[in-house]
């Protein structure tokens, strides 16, 4: 194979369309924008109109709403400390935290509201976990496996509903 052998593998390479080069290219004068008027022009774009027609956007009903209260948590699995206590990414007797947990790679990034640990997966090393939050399940299997869990106390936000005035 020579330098001037060289040539892309067949339908990789798509050609440039030339436009506005003369008549006889078939897209030339106009470029194939058609004449005059808002399309025509360059950085224009109609977005869902539909010629004055109601858009389907307004047409269909609106469903569901945004939690403003809702908890922002990075999810852990006890299968995955499992997992990453196997493979030596975590240290069983050291504790276990969001810190730890971000170190060693089992999560990559830390959610608003700390880590909150499930229960799927199977756990048998004994690890003494500190998490924002834990389900009932989760908890269990760490107790089962003779670890505990600590529950980080939340720090009370001033100025939200309900947090006192005085």
């Amino acid at each position: 194979m020579k330098l001037n052998e060289l040539k892309p593998q067949p339908g990789s390479a798509k050609t440039k369309k030339r436009v506005g080069r003369g008549i006889g290219s078939g897209k030339g004068k106009t470029s194939g924008v058609g004449v005059k008027g808002q399309k025509s022009r360059s950085g224009v774009a109609i977005k869902g109109f539909e010629g004055g027609q109601m858009p389907m956007y307004r047409r269909l009903p609106k469903r569901g709403f945004n939690n403003i209260f809702a908890k922002a948590y990075s999810e852990v699995n006890v299968g995955r400390i499992q997992q990453a206590v196997d493979a030596g990414k975590l240290d069983a007797k050291a504790p276990v935290d969001a810190a730890a947990l971000v170190a060693s790679g089992v999560i990559t990034k830390l959610g608003k509201d700390g880590v909150r640990l499930l229960g799927n997966g199977e756990l048998k090393a004994k690890v003494e976990v500190t998490v924002a939050g834990a389900s009932k399940g989760a908890v269990a299997a760490v107790e089962k496996a003779g670890g505990k869990v600590h529950i980080e106390e939340r720090k009370a936000d001033s100025g939200k509903a309900g947090a006192s005035k005085a």
